[in-house]
């Protein structure tokens, strides 16, 4: 029987009180990653740069796991407006050209303003 493991990545702003992601046999669970940058932890000025972002936060932590953004089977997004999601999907678009991951976007309010996204991600780990 597969054990829980927890990928640890050292990422810009991480939340302390959550692991970026676990995973379990072949199956790697991302926790809810926002617009900041990566590495210098800032915020993005606008939907495109924080989608951009999270892609990447979550982008690094499935290459830490030992997978990829082509081993996404599902989505789930946070938006904080509505009006944005035109401009969410031409970015999203860019990351999942093909192959496209199941995927559910819904409206909510997030707990820092300036945050206008968060996206969690289930993978797998190919055999």
């Amino acid at each position: 029987m597969p054990k829980k493991e927890i990928v640890q990545v050292n990422m810009g702003a991480s939340n302390p009180n959550l692991s970026a992601a676990t995973r379990f046999g072949n199956l790697v669970f991302v926790s809810g990653q926002t617009g900041r940058h990566p590495v210098t932890g800032e915020v993005g000025k606008d939907i495109r740069e924080q989608t951009r972002n999270v892609l990447e936060r979550i982008k690094l932590i499935l290459e830490t796991a030992g997978t990829s953004l082509d081993n996404v089977l599902s989505v789930t997004t946070h938006l904080t407006k509505r009006d944005d999601v035109a401009a969410y999907n031409e970015e999203y678009a860019k990351y999942f050209k093909t192959g496209k991951p199941a995927r559910t976007t819904v409206s909510v309010a997030l707990n820092s303003p300036e945050l206008l996204v968060e996206i969690t991600v289930v993978a797998c780990i190919p055999d």
